[in-house]
């Protein structure tokens, strides 16, 4: 499996407000970690491993995601600025995203999570 390149998208960065310098900086080093964890991962072990630790990784962004999300709705409910919630919101989405936009990876991906569903006991039909 080829090495994963994850990065904060540009135009997440341009959405913070100008003393948001500090918030790009834990942005970019979170993700050179969960880049540098999944390159580990890649290289120590197999497409079947790589693929379960790829979708726990996606799970977890997926949580998060959701947890911003409702940040965001929280904030706005008790006036305050939701911008770096939905920064953060965003980056998760976009780390997904980047996740199965690499397409080694993203079939091992499906194939992972197809498995998961099966083995959690839930059919399709009916």
């Amino acid at each position: 499996m080829d090495e994963i390149s994850l990065v904060v998208p540009e135009a997440i960065v341009n959405s913070l407000p100008e003393d948001g310098d500090a918030a790009a900086r834990d942005m970019q080093e979170a993700v050179a970690g969960w880049e540098a964890r999944l390159n580990r991962l890649i290289e120590d072990n197999s497409d079947e491993d790589v693929a379960s630790a790829a979708v726990d990784v996606v799970e977890r962004f997926e949580t998060r995601w959701e947890q911003y999300d409702d940040f965001v709705a929280e904030l706005r409910a008790w006036g305050q600025s939701p911008i770096y919630a939905m920064a953060w919101r965003d980056l998760h989405a976009a780390l997904v995203q980047q996740l199965y936009d690499n397409d080694d990876l993203s079939a091992h991906i499906d194939r992972e999570r197809n498995a998961r569903i099966v083995n959690d006991g839930i059919r399709f039909g009916r």
